[in-house]
């Protein structure tokens, strides 16, 4: 025993003769940087005092420090903020699924506030709020300048009170309002619903109930179809999904993987890297996914899109996804507020970063703009005619009953498939890629 202390003393005596030798250039160095930080410091003090003293107009000494702390974060990047005790409590509320508002994701762009995408179902999605939207005015005053913070401040208010936004869209020659009215946002975190034999699974977000709601929603679907041979396959629909909780993320993505990487993330430190794996069993036994992604698509979603995608679990369909692709880590402080503090990057299984880039589909397909109503009504006049609807056409005579009732249900689900296709393109593609893939599992 007293062999090995001295055997360890000697080693720890060693190392510390050598990492004083390398670390004194270091030393030095941090010696010459501390007094550029202290005279900073001081230079802070020195002007937070001449404000407090000299300024027009009295001001609140915790507004000062909270602007002066919220804007050392958000210099950093867009989703690293202050959040003072009362936006602490809204955020932990929206994780619930259940707060006031719009209904809208937002960022920050070259100083305008942004669209990420408006949630299924609220407000701001009514109104006709797009994902790429940039809102330059509300109720009037200029939002240029603002912090996002303060800015999600000016669009907060009253249930029931009106907000008038105006929107800078692409594709559109000039600004225009939006009326919307607040209203409470209870979020549904999953819509389940079958299309065509494709159990369509509608994520709006993730927080504390999606992967509750999506595994209960799916088999209810699965058993009210008559099992999973009545089905061909499931549509993971994260369109507009601005993302939300990475453990949601994570779980989602393990719901449809027996094995393999997920996610992993990497930080400033390379040792405070992480990686989470999938767990045995799939959801839905090896069936068929497709996955829908667009613009609005950030974050969680990125995650889960890009984790299916590596693995060849499921076919990316739509649009290039919005690209963030950093973590956030929220850390509380003393007087009940909190920090949003961007921590690390995360990873596809791949290897690859979405940061900036979006999760880029495997098919891209465009969702088509509506129709106007008075093109519609042109092509419904002169269009779908055949000889059957010819006066005094004759009848087939060559099909038995059961044919014809065979041929009429064949015609009523094109019709319906037409009608789907005209309501959501990418999702009428979708279910036409998973027709097809269903009828090569069976082929096999």
């Amino acid at each position: 025993m007293k062999k090995f202390l001295m055997a360890a003393a000697a080693g720890t005596l060693t190392g510390a003769i050598v990492t004083t030798q390398v670390a004194a250039p270091l030393l030095a160095q941090e010696a010459e940087k501390s007094p550029n930080v202290y005279e900073q410091l001081d230079l802070f003090g020195n002007i937070f005092e001449r404000i407090r003293v000299q300024y027009v107009e009295d001001v609140d000494e915790s507004d000062l420090i909270e602007a002066a702390i919220n804007g050392m974060l958000t210099s950093l990047d867009p989703h690293s903020s202050y959040l003072s005790p009362d936006d602490a409590d809204d955020m932990r509320v929206q994780t619930r699924g259940e707060f006031g508002g719009l209904g809208i994701e937002v960022t920050q762009e070259d100083g305008f506030v942004k669209v990420v995408s408006p949630i299924d179902g609220t407000p701001a999605d009514e109104a006709g709020v797009e994902a790429g939207d940039f809102i330059t005015q509300v109720d009037g005053e200029n939002v240029l300048g603002l912090t996002l913070d303060e800015a999600v401040d000016m669009m907060r208010g009253p249930v029931g009170s009106e907000i008038v936004i105006t929107i800078v869209r692409e594709g559109e020659t000039e600004p225009f309002d939006l009326t919307i009215t607040r209203d409470t946002i209870k979020l549904t975190a999953v819509r389940v619903r079958t299309e065509q034999d494709s159990v369509v699974l509608r994520v709006t977000t993730f927080n504390d109930q999606t992967y509750k709601n999506l595994e209960s929603g799916l088999a209810e679907q699965i058993e009210e179809a008559g099992g999973f041979d009545s089905v061909n396959g499931v549509i993971l629909d994260l369109r507009n999904n601005p993302g939300g909780l990475l453990t949601q993320a994570i779980k989602v993505s393990d719901a449809f993987l027996d094995k393999g990487e997920i996610v992993s993330t990497r930080g400033r430190d390379p040792q405070d890297g992480e990686r989470f794996n999938a767990t045995d069993g799939d959801l839905i036994n090896g069936k068929p996914m497709v996955i829908l992604i667009n613009g609005g698509s950030a974050s969680a979603s990125e995650i889960v899109a890009g984790a299916l995608q590596d693995h060849r679990r499921a076919i990316v369909v739509g649009t290039k996804s919005f690209g963030k692709g950093s973590v956030q880590t929220v850390m509380p402080l003393p007087g009940d507020g909190a920090m949003r503090l961007t921590t690390a990057r995360y990873y596809t299984p791949s290897g690859r970063s979405i940061q900036a880039l979006g999760v880029s589909p495997d098919i891209l397909v465009e969702q088509p703009r509506p129709t106007p109503e008075n093109e519609e009504e042109e092509r419904s006049v002169f269009g779908n005619r055949s000889e059957a609807d010819l006066r005094g056409s004759l009848n087939n005579d060559s099909l038995t009953e059961d044919e014809i009732r065979q041929i009429e249900e064949d015609r009523a689900r094109a019709e319906e498939s037409a009608k789907l296709r005209e309501e959501d393109y990418q999702l009428a593609y979708a279910i036409d890629i998973l027709k097809g893939l269903s009828a090569l599992q069976t082929e096999e």
